[in-house]
């Protein structure tokens, strides 16, 4: 294949569009990131110093943490080093940020992953079972029911639902141990309070999705064969729900991944969102800037995975028609 060939390929042309919007949403997350955090009001170096810090030293650590010169210079000073690696130095340790963020990172990923991948174990196949059961008006008890529960779960904040399953569970039942990571039942509770909301809202759109496609004239061809009714769901209406599935997960992606800040605050969780928790209450820019960056980046690639699979799995996707 020739190079103007190679460029024109759908599939090219499909990642340009996505890495360029990809890059511009980084540089979008990164500007607001920088910017927001120096709304906090108050005065990072002197919480760092202490209320009764002179204000000579004040003054001379804010000009070495260059905190004293114009907002476009420190924006630029600071994208500078990023382009080295340098995440900058935390006001209140005075370590490397980004030390702290290759030492908590993988815990975050590894509740946020788990999280996602249970709430997609649960929705797909929960959500056509609820399908099947209650089409055509059929049992509306469950259907009321069904609609009842995951509203209410969807419509509860993390941080609630981690404070609940803490009380009930850790306390109340004593199954599971209230805080921190000590072992592979300390997932359970971060990785539930994470998944239950999004995967009452999946639930919800993969009933409605897979009840779409159960009256689809390929299903009704499938049933006059009298293919078997494990082989029509899984091997015809499975399939079909997934693409619908899969674009709704990757919108509930951002909330799950921002819901690890107070997950991990509750639970005492040592990843980089109770850094983030601790850092916006200290004022540590660099931590936050760090955090926010990281997360979003997260967030983004996610989002772009997503697309990558819809392109793969979806016949009807834009990338079939270039």
């Amino acid at each position: 294949m020739s190079v103007p060939q190679l460029l024109r390929h759908p599939w090219t042309v499909f990642l340009g569009r996505r890495s360029i919007r990809l890059l511009l949403s980084l540089a979008a997350v990164l500007t607001a990131s920088f910017a927001m955090v120096r709304l906090i009001p108050g005065d990072p170096v002197r919480a760092a110093l202490g209320v009764d810090a002179a204000p000579d030293l004040v003054a001379a650590r804010r000009h070495a943490l260059g905190l004293d010169t114009p907002f476009l210079s420190q924006y630029r000073h600071y994208l500078g080093g990023l382009l080295h690696g340098d995440l900058g130095t935390s006001l209140i340790t005075g370590t490397p940020v980004a030390e702290l963020v290759r030492g908590r990172l993988p815990a975050t990923l590894e509740i946020a992953g788990l999280a996602f991948l249970a709430t997609l174990a649960v929705a797909l196949p929960g959500g056509l079972l609820a399908a099947v059961r209650t089409r055509d008006g059929r049992r509306p008890r469950t259907e009321l029911v069904f609609t009842v529960a995951t509203a209410a779960v969807a419509g509860v904040p993390d941080f609630v639902l981690a404070t609940g399953l803490t009380a009930l569970l850790a306390v109340g039942l004593r199954l599971l141990p209230v805080a921190g990571a000590t072992g592979a039942e300390s997932f359970v509770l971060p990785v539930l309070a994470l998944a239950l909301a999004p995967t009452a809202v999946l639930l919800r759109i993969v009933r409605v999705e897979a009840l779409k496609v159960l009256d689809e004239d390929y299903l009704r061809t499938a049933r006059s064969k009298r293919l078997s009714r494990a082989r029509r769901y899984l091997c015809h209406a499975a399939p079909n729900t997934a693409a619908a599935a899969l674009t709704v997960a990757g919108n509930l992606l951002p909330a799950l991944i921002a819901g690890t800040v107070l997950v991990e605050k509750v639970f005492a969780w040592p990843g980089i969102g109770s850094a983030m928790a601790q850092s916006v209450v200290a004022q540590d820019y660099p931590v936050v800037q760090a955090v926010v960056l990281v997360l979003g980046t997260a967030v983004l690639l996610a989002g772009l995975l997503v697309d990558v699979l819809l392109a793969v799995l979806d016949p009807r996707s834009a990338i079939r028609e270039m």
